[in-house]
């Protein structure tokens, strides 16, 4: 094995409940990626069968797969896919609440990841410099608010508010994690788990009900609309 391959393939020991190699290693953060698998058929079952509600589905899937990967196997490249899935997730989701929300036709909602990435880099980046923790999650902690205000006009902007208060609750127990194992040796990085499912849940139930009740079925095709 070559040494890039090697560090790839390194044991990550990241969370309380981990204490040794193995794929029964960390148990609560395993089966609470359960979590995002609900989410993802509840959400493939609102779509109604329509092929663009359902690509949110599948990525609520994939968050499933990646993470629960991650957590069995505990390897860097694991963690790396785990990181990626939720990345992917993020950005398709800011294209599809541009289009449903904004009303910004297909060929210009894509312009909503380089705005999203241009309100992340800063964000981070202040929260790293202050030294915060998950410093890597200030953006998806800021983004829910910011689409709330966004929304200001539309009845769905309760729903998208709550999300940032679950998200911050959220990112609070995943940051104390290694705090608690003296007390709670299970840690509290599974409670991220299922917070974080509430939330994806939540803002996508949001967005497909508006996607599928919508007039023009906001059909990604139609990408000239």
């Amino acid at each position: 094995m070559t040494q890039h391959a090697a560090e790839w393939a390194a044991y990550v020991d990241g969370y309380c409940e981990r204490l040794a190699p193995g794929l029964l290693g960390e148990p609560f953060n395993t089966i609470s990626n359960v979590g995002f698998l609900l989410a993802a058929v509840a959400v493939w079952r609102q779509s109604r069968g329509e092929a663009g509600p359902r690509v949110l589905a599948a990525g609520l899937a994939l968050i499933f797969v990646a993470s629960t990967a991650f957590h069995m196997l505990a390897t860097r490249w694991a963690g790396t896919v785990d990181s990626a899935a939720i990345a992917l997730f993020v950005l398709a989701y800011a294209v599809v609440f541009a289009h449903v929300f904004l009303r910004a036709p297909w060929r210009w909602a894509w312009l909503a990841v380089p705005a999203f990435l241009a309100l992340a880099v800063p964000v981070v980046a202040g929260a790293d410099a202050l030294g915060l923790p998950g410093a890597q999650y200030a953006a998806p902690l800021v983004a829910p608010f910011v689409l709330a205000a966004l929304t200001a006009r539309d009845a769905v902007w309760p729903a998208l508010l709550t999300a940032g208060g679950l998200f911050g609750l959220s990112l609070t127990f995943r940051s104390v994690d290694h705090t608690v194992c003296g007390s709670f040796p299970p840690g509290t990085h599974f409670l991220w788990h299922l917070l974080n499912a509430a939330v994806l849940y939540l803002v996508t139930r949001t967005a497909v009900g508006r996607w599928v009740g919508s007039p023009e079925r906001a059909d990604p095709s139609t990408a000239g609309r």
